[in-house]
């Protein structure tokens, strides 16, 4: 039975990418000392996968930066500020792309889908002359042969590439980016054809945009894209993947009529009802990569059920032609577990990180075919069963407490209008208040009190004189500058989420569970394992030391309840939203308690909470419901004269800002 892995991480099991980056970027290191890394890097997976027992292992899915400007550098579409002159596009150019120089700035980073990793949006209009300049894809595949594994080169899809792009600067808004698809084609031809010649047997082309929204033209590009294609493919197996989300029955339509194509890979964690359309309509001899392992999260996978999914799967597709996979790639989960040595056993038995999770998917594969590992599907099953009856998991009193949420849809009793009033009177602001976001830059001599703190190595003592004494000069840096509401500028906080997380039960914490967010910018989330409470106050010492300093109205600091859940690993063993309840709920205790404690305007930050938004605009409504219930949780006890705030960012608000605050405001 065949196995597969979309993607795999790059950045390294402790990092090495990243370090390597930052060395070069600096000019601490050379271009070939970050080669070396890389290199390594590359060997070190291809090698693991098939020491796994995996048939299909992905190529080209390594980058400097990301995948998305790799497809921008094959295709030569550069935008002229970086002053690119044709031929190989090198590492200068490419990292000006991505980061900007001294004189031109970066192009434009966005979300990758509902993603916490961000890709860089190429920058399209009718006059780019697109040409082959990146080699990468086919460079890749050879380096993994002369190492004796044969890959599946991974290639962005061409109409998932325009569709990801945005017009250049001076180009129309209405201008169609699929226009461009019969000039980005011949390129894809040139990559295909050298990849043939090169000994490629398979080739998978990512189209992830067919879980959209999507339109009737948008749908037919993907028709005319391959049927163009068809004659250079020939000869070729080719798998065209798709991840996230359910595909509609139009686009898997679409999909399964494609010209050329052998495969069709889908996300069947996140896209349960593409397995009803599975079954009702698979093409005849054509192969399904079935993503049952999940790659967004860091939970063990429960094998029995994967395998139950599959054998069901069977029956339609025929066992030859059913391949297990990943439900995406997963460069979006931590790398490896077993670099985690200060993990509760009990905890860590519920885990599996990307190392693991290929380990997975090849017991699975062989099950199927008949070759089950008794052994490690009874300890898969203990796991699950541990968890499921784990007293650490389930806290009673939080579970009632969420449960009664049920009855109201905590809306203010009073009307805006009056509490601005209330406010107005308690805090005698101006007419246009100043203030801040809240965090002001962390010096390095900063990070070492608290990275000494930690470790022992200085008192509580002298850690609190020193987050005072920084405390106090951002406060007179304030007042100098004559800003009306204060803050403490957070330099006892290392992460938004995670400073609040660590101070909540039902939270676990890694060592190396880093996850890339953008280049070499890694984030760890907090792993969220059970019912989540407040065992005592997080930030009202902080901010009522703060409010001692000064007349002026202190902000008290929240993070809010969806960003915790969206920046985190969060439970699977019950709906997002009831976990979110809980949060909202711990959240509520601190906004009260810093009302306690004389604070009069508390900021409760979301700045997450346009990234868990939905792809498909169908299930828009559900999830900014609880979001916005959640939000409302937080605040629904305070009086009338608290000024609560909120701050969002990171994201484009104009399809649902009024939705928003108008379900806020209430």
């Amino acid at each position: 039975m065949a196995s597969h892995i979309v993607g795999y991480p790059r950045m390294g099991p402790k990092r090495e990418l990243k370090f390597a980056l930052e060395s070069f970027w600096d000019k601490k290191s050379s271009a070939e000392d970050l080669q070396k890394v890389a290199a390594g890097l590359r060997s070190s997976i291809w090698k693991q996968m098939a020491d796994a027992g995996i048939k299909y292992i992905p190529s080209n899915t390594f980058s400097y930066y990301d995948q998305v400007l790799d497809a921008t550098a094959m295709l030569g579409a550069v935008p002229p500020r970086y002053g690119w002159n044709g031929g190989e596009i090198g590492f200068d150019t490419f990292f000006s792309m991505a980061r900007g120089n001294a004189s031109v700035p970066a192009m434009e980073m966005t979300k990758w889908f509902d993603t916490n990793y961000h890709f860089i949006v190429p920058e399209l209009g009718p006059d780019v002359k697109f040409s082959y300049a990146s080699h990468k894809a086919v460079d890749e595949y050879k380096e993994a042969k002369a190492l004796g594994v044969n890959t599946v080169p991974v290639l962005i899809g061409p109409v998932s590439y325009l569709l990801l792009s945005k017009p250049a600067k001076g180009v129309e808004k209405t201008f169609s980016l699929l226009s461009l698809l019969p000039k980005i084609l011949p390129i894809y031809k040139e990559v295909i054809s050298e990849l043939k010649a090169a000994g490629a047997s398979w080739i998978q082309f990512d189209e992830p945009t067919l879980v959209l929204d999507l339109e009737a033209h948008q749908l037919q590009a993907f028709s005319a894209a391959y049927a163009d294609l068809e004659s250079t493919l020939s000869g070729l197996n080719i798998l065209i993947e798709t991840y996230f989300a359910d595909l509609t029955s139009d686009a898997y339509k679409t999909l399964v009529e494609l010209k050329g194509v052998t495969a069709y890979g889908f996300d069947l964690v996140r896209g349960t009802k593409t397995i009803d359309l599975i079954k009702n309509n698979f093409p005849k001899d054509k192969f399904l990569f079935a993503g049952v392992v999940d790659g967004r999260n860091i939970w063990a996978n429960d094998l029995a059920s994967s395998l139950s999914t599959l054998q069901a799967l069977e029956a339609v597709v025929g066992k030859e032609n059913l391949v297990v996979s990943t439900s995406c790639s997963l460069l979006h989960t931590a790398v490896d577990l077993v670099n985690e040595t200060k993990l509760d056993d009990e905890i860590k038995s519920w885990l599996a990180f990307a190392a693991q999770k290929v380990v997975e998917v090849n017991a699975v594969a062989k099950a199927l075919a008949g070759q089950k590992d008794e052994a490690f599907f009874a300890s898969n099953a203990a796991a699950q069963a541990s968890r499921k009856s784990s007293p650490r998991v389930t806290n009673e009193a939080v579970q009632k407490a969420a449960a009664a949420l049920k009855g109201s849809d905590h809306r203010r009793t009073t009307n805006v209008s009056a509490r601005l009033d209330a406010q107005q009177k308690k805090l005698n602001l101006p007419i246009l208040p100043t203030t801040t976001i809240g965090s002001f830059p962390q010096t390095l001599e900063l990070r070492r009190v608290r990275r000494e703190f930690k470790a022992n190595k200085i008192s509580e003592d002298d850690y609190v004189k020193a987050i005072k004494e920084e405390i106090k000069k951002v406060v007179d840096l304030q007042e100098e500058l004559d800003i009306d509401v204060l803050v403490h500028g957070e330099p006892e906080r290392n992460d938004m989420v995670e400073y609040f997380g660590e101070q909540l039960s039902g939270f676990a914490f890694t060592v190396n569970g880093w996850v890339q967010s953008y280049g070499s910018r890694c984030v760890k989330p907090p792993i969220i394992y059970g019912d989540v409470s407040r065992p005592k106050p997080m930030t009202v010492f902080w901010s009522s030391t703060a409010q001692s300093m000064t007349k002026r109205p202190m902000k008290g600091m929240l993070t809010g309840p969806v960003t915790i859940l969206n920046w985190s690993f969060v439970r699977n063993d019950q709906p997002r939203f009831e976990t979110c309840y809980q949060i909202a709920l711990a959240i509520k205790d601190e906004v009260e308690d810093l009302e306690k404690a004389g604070i009069n305007v508390i900021q409760i930050d979301e700045a997450a909470l346009r990234e868990g938004l939905p792809l498909r605009k169908s299930e828009h409504a559900f999830y900014l419901k609880w979001a916005v219930h959640s939000f409302r949780i937080t605040n629904v006890g305070v009086k009338d004269t608290t000024q609560i705030h909120t701050h969002m960012c990171y994201s484009n608000f104009n399809d649902i800002i009024h939705r928003l605050s108008t379900w806020m405001l209430m």
